[in-house]
């Protein structure tokens, strides 16, 4: 039994799905009888180059022709179908691309044919033909005899010679959409009483990647595979493939910044037989879907979607922020790259997960930006406050006092309020302690563990809150620093570090000032002006940078 494929290659120009302008372009000119003498068929491999090449060669030698519907019935049609006519040779130019193989032709080329009107020379994957052979053949393509057409098939349309190109009529053969490769599935499907559900033939024309050979090739191996109905799950088993869902899922994960949780699902790929590598891939290409509906509006019609699949981009489109997508493309793109080098893709895929939901977590400017922009598009309030356990005698949150009765958090006014405090909660003295070392004790440990988090409390005093709570105050227009001080690692440091000051737990919140005139203003001492080399070794210090020096 032959592959579905070479079984149900259309036989007809009417047969032929997609390719229109090629069709319509070759029964013009059989019709009208302008014939050329030699055609360069250029596209992706399996978008029916041979095939069209076979159908013309049918059509000018059928013994009903020229015509453009031949009659697949007679000696011509079936020997040229069967690659077993003498007037129709078929050459691969992969395997036979010397000068000796040209020769060959060129000294054939001049003999009429045997059966039919015309002599037909179809060269796939004619780029491979070495220099040589393609010079030796330049002028038999440019006054070949009248009986003889070549067709000339590529994959590589500018690996041909320029002087082949233009003595050749030249045809783009375009990849095929989701649509199309679904007709033809159905179309065979039904020829062959495959029983396949419905949503199972996106998936395998999506893996086909516009190519109608590859989709149908992973149908007849499906068809002989599942030996009963086809389902999604039997494709993606068979293709390593994820389910479109966990894209969507992935991207939603991101949005909301769930480490977590991105890292679970790609644990349940894995162990679900998920090819982390073709996963990989198909992010990219779902976030290649996400940038251009952001950059564009919508997303064009070149890109293999559902109608579903393009309304559920363009919400999501929305969620992300772009330069999320545009980091997360670098991220997974060093993830193939390492791939390639022969790694394992799961922990780089799953550190890139990691980085692109916790971006406060690093100092480089790309993380800067995403957080940015993250800011920028959801402002939002300061995170709420958790109810403090304290007796009902236990004075209001700081928060929530007049401006005038709160105390600089550098002067020891602040003392007495833990004191009272600690009349009535004795674990408030915990907390007590911890706003008194502030400045000699936690400021410096945080600076030694994460110099970032130091750089962003420096807009920031601590506040007691009652019982053993206290509360971060960040000053007016500070709100970045606040949202990127409070992700879960920074106030688990945070909450490590105060608990050794302490000597016990210590509960915290980040609260923002709600004006310049709730933040009093500590009385210092002028700051000296530092001259240019002071100033670039603070910087340096500050941020762990080195000097790049410019080479004109």
């Amino acid at each position: 039994m032959s592959a579905l494929y070479r079984t149900h290659r259309p036989q007809n120009f009417d047969q032929v799905v997609g390719q229109d302008h090629v069709v319509r372009t070759l029964r013009n000119a059989i019709e009208h009888d302008r014939v050329a003498h030699a055609y360069l068929f250029a596209g992706p491999h399996g978008t029916g180059k041979t095939t069209m090449a076979k159908i013309l060669a049918k059509s000018l030698n059928c013994e009903r022709g020229p015509t453009v519907d031949p009659c697949l019935v007679c000696e011509s049609c079936r020997s040229i179908h069967d690659a077993t006519a003498i007037d129709v040779v078929e050459m691969d130019a992969a395997s036979n691309r010397g000068i000796d193989d040209v020769r060959e032709i060129r000294d054939r080329v001049g003999m009429r044919p045997a059966l039919g009107r015309r002599k037909v020379y179809i060269v796939d994957e004619a780029h491979m033909l070495t220099k040589e052979a393609s010079n030796a053949v330049l002028k038999t393509l440019e006054e070949p005899p009248p009986h003889v057409v070549f067709v000339l098939c590529t994959t590589e349309m500018a690996a041909m010679l320029e002087t082949i190109r233009s003595r050749c009529q030249r045809f783009a053969f375009f990849r095929p959409g989701l649509a199309e490769i679904g007709l033809v599935l159905h179309r065979i499907s039904e020829a062959e009483s495959i029983e396949i559900d419905p949503a199972a033939i996106p998936h395998i024309a999506r893996a086909a990647a516009g190519s109608f050979r590859d989709a149908v090739s992973t149908l007849d191996q499906l068809s002989t595979a599942s030996g009963g109905r086809i389902g999604v799950a039997d494709v993606r088993s068979l293709l390593g493939t994820a389910d479109t869902e966990v894209l969507f899922e992935a991207l939603d994960l991101v949005a909301a910044g769930d480490a977590a949780a991105c890292l679970r699902l790609i644990d349940r790929q894995a162990e679900g037989g998920t090819d982390l590598s073709v996963l990989t891939g198909e992010l990219l290409t779902h976030l290649r879907s996400l940038f251009l509906v952001q950059e564009l509006g919508v997303l064009p019609d070149a890109v293999a979607a559902t109608e579903d699949e393009r309304a559920r981009l363009s919400a999501q489109a929305e969620l992300v922020e772009p330069a999320t997508v545009h980091r997360l493309i670098d991220l997974l793109r060093t993830v193939v790259d390492e791939e390639r080098e022969g790694g394992d893709p799961r922990l780089p895929l799953e550190l890139a997960f990691v980085k692109i939901c916790r971006p406060a977590g690093e100092l480089s400017l790309q993380a800067l930006s995403q957080r940015l922009e993250r800011l920028e598009r959801h402002p939002g309030p300061a995170a709420p406050a958790r109810p403090a356990a304290a007796p009902a005698s236990t004075p209001p949150p700081a928060t929530t006092r007049p401006a005038a009765e709160v105390a600089d958090a550098s002067t020891p006014a602040a003392e007495p309020e833990a004191d009272q405090d600690t009349e009535d909660d004795p674990a408030a003295g915990d907390a007590g302690r911890a706003i008194s070392a502030w400045d000699d004790l936690v400021m410096p440990e945080v600076g030694r563990r994460s110099p970032p988090l130091h750089a962003l409390l420096q807009s920031a005093r601590p506040l007691p809150a009652g019982g053993a709570e206290m509360v971060l105050e960040f000053a007016p227009g500070k709100e970045f620093h606040r949202e990127s001080a409070g992700t879960e690692q920074n106030l688990e440091l945070m909450r490590e570090v105060l608990a050794t000051a302490a000597g016990g737990p210590i509960g915290l919140r980040l609260t923002q000032s709600a004006s310049p005139a709730a933040m009093p203003v500590a009385v210092t001492e002028p700051a000296a002006v530092l001259s240019e080399d002071e100033f670039l070794d603070q910087v340096r210090n500050a941020f762990d940078a080195h000097e790049i020096e410019e080479h004109g």
